[in-house]
């Protein structure tokens, strides 16, 4: 199919068709000046066919009736490409104008004026990996640059760094694997990064660069960790480890699938290891209060919440009994939410590395425990408590009494218990709790029903376990003299737990899911942790501030060790040491810091990056602190950020920072899936069957199918061959395994990185995940080709661009600033509210208006480039030079929305006719009654009700209501 439309050269422009759609908008160019039509098009048939092609990527292939057959022959044979706007030219241009001459320095030390507002955006510190960047990067990337470059046109100080969290396993195991240090490796990462990150044209002030590997900043990590370690922070225990025999080393539970190591299937087993711990438990009810006052999405706020898992309850003791069924010394504590329960707990339940188990089993079944307890070994705590799974246990053979009635109930091993979390024991109440009741129908373990809710509809406890509110019943015994029948049940939580305290078998208790934070790898690659041993004692000594950094030691060996020993117990000259204050043998700390140590304080860094005396300057961090908005993905929400708060809340209470927390305002942006995959069902004989027929139990084989061949059918793609046949859409993450992975420099080099910029911000709101579409890119970049076109003009014939501007000293007409100013304050408010979408649309908007003015104002072009600027900042910076400045406009002031001209000039006025409305008429808000009149007399639809009328009144009022009165005497026959 193919449109031919008038351009300013009298050139038709030809769309030419692509795979994703049947034919392409055009880039209608811009014709100023034009008073009349433009004259119809004239063939010449003496000359070569004319033709401005839209090419399937960026360009056009350009003849003209004004160049002669020659010209036109040789621009043919060469295929001379010509590309929408010349964005090839223009990037790396502006680019490397912002690097001469450091056009987002953040001002630092006497340059900064601390009279202006601040505005700190950052994202999350990216880890540079050997793949690049693919298009799901620059998402959240441009958005706070657009955020940044917004905020300095508005006269704030912004401070918008990059760095790199650059520590951690995947460098090291590459390393294994090649042979190459990771420090080559990581080294080489980054470049690749930085470039493409400079080639999209953030805004960011690289001369704060950091990464976490150089020991400069590393050093200050270690501070922190001495710091940790004075106030008792950071400890030493024996903790169960994810352990592989096979590869000799402790894996991270992200490494363990299925009991098996993700690297060689070996199995895994959990073994106790000596660790340092971090007390994170020790801010948990800070961490937990504190989170009321940020904004933050809701939903990471309660991911948060969970994970701290506060919850009030009692811890019950319950003796042991012996064989002979009388009580022995061992006690066994639990920690119950619902103590209202308590008549109702038919079992109890060990985790299977409870310390009593071995003592407590019996003989007859020790064999049974201790297999059980092996296989439970060799799962990870997430694959344990999977609600799915079947619930597993085994019976010790031994028997607890229940302190409130004297009953002697088993005591079971499962797996489903952690020995981390609470007592790490259980008291079990099948009819109040879907996993009790779970294990419960499975070994044949009584039900007793203790809290009878509200609901007379309740079918029984057998069925369905309750956990809700209700009256206590079954819940008295006469021995213990406690007696909670007929209460609500949160009274009877009371009473009980009043009871426990009473009586010395429990007490009050406030728990935390929330576990300390395991601190050590045995890894090479990471910051070293600044502590000694000295040989004499085993005395743990912290190294004084003095002897920081520690640095790493030069290895060309990374593999594990196989004894459990890190890597770095292999570089004897390193370990080998004294101490700084005394002098004695010492042997230094083989274990590293985990890649999320860099990372908890990385943001102050950037506010102060060369500092060698102290972390960070308090008058800068005074001024800086919180980040005013931190963007990155949800699959932090809950490890990085409660950790970076963590450490945050202990330099707060040492004095190092000046508020309590470091991240004000969290946006998680979207994920950006592969292109739409089309999938077609046949059956074992090969026919296709409808994706709306096939069930689970259906054979059935799937195929790709192309975009082409698919057509949407109301909510539904069906093929367009046979609609019947309906096939499935889809969108998948992109993964190099699935082969949908875009690549931004490939998008760069097609379409301009202002193209790509501003495509992932029109895609849909941010916080959504949305896929990706060759064919939205297109629209984009035409969209950017107009607005080119209608400041810069048209090509000329040899597809280059004129100098300068079309635009005219002018002063814009009433229409054109109403437009301009509309489009001002919907822009600015989006960019406020992080809709960028929505705000790119009424730049569109704006666009196409303007294509149907005569002229453009000067001031009127100018206030769109600066609108524009914050998303296609390298167009804008040239339009911005062909309007006559010298200077980037990076800190040009934003442009302001006038409220008069956002008020509506029109307003709709209904038209009655004897007081009967026959319709509404569109007239100016200072309209006369004769011009309301006049018009209503035009309206195709008020005409024929007052054609040939006599008028016998008018009632007019102003901006509300024309009632027309008619006169409706009849006229005698034969009378005039």
């Amino acid at each position: 199919m193919h449109c031919h439309f008038q351009t300013s050269n009298s050139l038709p422009i030809v769309p030419q068709s692509s795979p994703q759609l049947p034919f392409r908008l055009p880039i209608l160019p811009f014709c100023h000046r034009r008073r009349r039509p433009p004259p119809p098009l004239r063939r010449r048939h003496s000359a070569l066919p004319l033709s401005l092609r839209v090419s399937s990527s960026v360009g056009y292939q350009i003849s003209n009736s004004s160049t002669s057959k020659e010209e036109a022959e040789k621009l043919v044979s060469s295929n001379k490409r010509v590309r929408a706007y010349p964005f090839h030219e223009i990037e790396p241009k502006w680019q490397r104008y912002w690097e001469e001459h450091k056009t987002f320095r953040t001002p630092d030390d006497d340059d900064l004026d601390t009279t202006k507002p601040k505005f700190y955006v950052l994202d999350m510190f990216p880890y540079p990996s050997g793949a690049g960047l693919h298009v799901g990067h620059p998402l959240g990337y441009t958005a706070t640059d657009i955020l940044a470059r917004f905020k300095r046109m508005q006269g704030f100080n912004v401070l918008h760094p990059m760095g790199w969290d650059a520590f951690g396993l995947p460098a090291e195991q590459y390393a294994i694997q090649t042979g190459t240090h990771p420090k080559i490796t990581t080294m080489r990462n980054i470049e690749r990064f930085r470039a493409q990150l400079k080639s999209l044209g953030f805004s960011y002030d690289w001369d704060r660069e950091i990464s976490t590997t150089e020991p400069e900043y590393y050093k200050w990590t270690q501070w922190i960790f001495l710091q940790l370690l004075k106030r008792g922070l950071a400890y030493q225990a024996e903790v169960p480890v994810n352990w592989c025999p096979a590869l000799g080393t402790v894996l991270a539970n992200e490494e363990v699938v299925d009991g098996v190591s993700e690297r060689g299937g070996h199995p895994v087993i959990r073994k106790p290891m000596r660790q340092w711990m971090l007390r994170i438990t020790a801010y948990a009810d800070s961490l937990l209060e504190d989170l009321d006052d940020l904004d933050w999405p809701d939903s990471i706020k309660e991911m948060q919440r969970n994970w701290i898992g506060r919850s009030e309850g009692a811890e019950v003791d319950f003796d042991v009994i012996i064989a002979d069924g009388q009580q022995s010394s061992e006690k066994i504590t639990v920690y119950t939410t619902r103590p209202d329960t308590i008549f109702g707990a038919t079992y109890l339940v060990l985790a299977p590395e409870h310390k009593l188990v071995s003592s407590i089993i019996s003989e007859a079944q020790r064999k049974h425990v201790e297999e059980y307890v092996e296989l439970a070994a060799r799962k990870s705590d997430l694959e344990r408590t999977e609600l799915q799974k079947e619930k597993t246990g085994v019976f010790t053979g031994c028997y607890a009494r229940n302190p409130v009635n004297g009953e002697a109930v088993p005591i079971w091993i499962a797996d489903y218990v952690l020995g981390s979390y609470g007592t790490g024991a259980i008291m079990a109440v099948p009819a109040h709790d879907e996993r009790d009741h779970e294990f419960a129908l499975k070994y044949d373990i009584p039900i007793r029903g203790v809290v009878m809710p509200d609901n007379e509809s309740f079918t029984g406890f057998e069925n369905n376990p309750y956990s809700g509110p209700g009256t206590v019943r079954n819940s008295s015994s006469s021995a213990s003299g406690l007696d909670v029948n007929g209460l609500p049940n949160k009274e009877a939580a009371f009473r009980i737990t009043e009871w426990l305290e009473q009586t010395g078998n429990g007490k009050r208790k406030v728990n935390f899911k929330l576990r300390d934070w395991l601190f050590a790898r045995q890894r090479y690659w990471g910051e070293p942790i600044p502590v000694i041993f000295l040989d004499d004692t085993g005395e743990t000594v912290p190294l004084p501030e003095i002897e920081l950094p520690v640095t790493l030691p030069e290895l060309d060996d990374f593999t594990p060790t196989g004894s459990g020993e890190p890597p770095l117990a292999k570089a004897a000259s390193w370990v080998i040491t004294y101490d700084p204050s005394s002098g004695r043998p010492a042997k230094r700390e083989t274990n590293t810091m985990p890649q999320w140590a860099g990372s908890c304080w990385y943001y102050l860094r950037f506010m102060d990056p060369k500092n060698s005396k102290r972390l960070v300057d308090e008058e800068k961090e005074r001024y800086w602190s919180p980040v005013d908005v931190y963007v990155g993905g949800a699959e932090h929400a809950v490890l990085h950020l409660l950790y970076a708060r963590f450490w945050h809340k202990v330099l707060y209470d040492i004095g190092v920072v000046s508020t309590k927390e470091p991240f004000h305002c969290v946006i998680n942006q979207g994920i950006i899936l592969g292109e739409v995959e089309y999938m077609a069902c046949r059956d074992p004989d090969g026919n296709l069957i409808s994706a709306d027929s096939v069930e689970e139990s259906t054979e059935y084989t799937q195929e790709k199918v192309a975009e082409e061949q698919v057509t949407k059918s109301g909510d539904f793609f069906v093929l367009k061959d046979n609609p019947t046949i309906r096939v499935t859409a889809r969108a998948h993450k992109m993964s190099k395994s699935r082969g949908n992975v875009v690549n931004p420099d490939d998008v760069v080099l097609e379409f301009g990185a202002d193209s790509l910029r501003l495509y992932e911000m029109f895609m849909g709101p941010l916080r959504d995940s949305k896929p990706w579409n060759t064919s939205g890119i297109e629209g984009v970049h035409r969209f950017l080709a107009r607005a080119w076109r209608l400041i810069v003009g048209s090509p000329l014939p040899n597809g280059d661009f004129k100098e300068g501007t079309v635009a005219i000293d002018e002063e814009p007409s009433a229409e054109q600033l109403r437009a301009l100013h509309k489009c001002i304050d919907k822009v600015t408010l989006e960019i406020e509210a992080t809709r960028f979408n929505t705000g790119i649309s009424a730049m569109m908007e704006f666009i196409n208006a303007a294509y149907k003015w005569e002229i453009l104002p000067r001031s009127t072009a100018e206030a769109f480039v600066l609108l524009l600027s914050p998303y296609a900042p390298h167009m804008a910076e040239e339009l911005w030079s062909r309007l006559g400045h010298s200077n980037s406009l990076a800190y040009e002031p934003f442009p302001k929305a006038n409220p008069e001209y956002l008020k509506e000039s029109t307003v709709t006025l209904p038209v009655q006719i004897n007081g009967k409305t026959r319709g509404t008429i569109q007239v100016d808000k200072q309209c006369s009654e004769d011009e309301a009149f006049r018009l209503a007399c035009t309206d195709s639809k008020l005409s024929k009700f007052l054609d040939g009328q006599r008028i016998k009144k008018r009632i007019y009022v102003p901006g509300k209501i024309l009632n027309v009165i008619l006169d409706l005497q009849k006229v005698k026959v034969g009378q005039r």
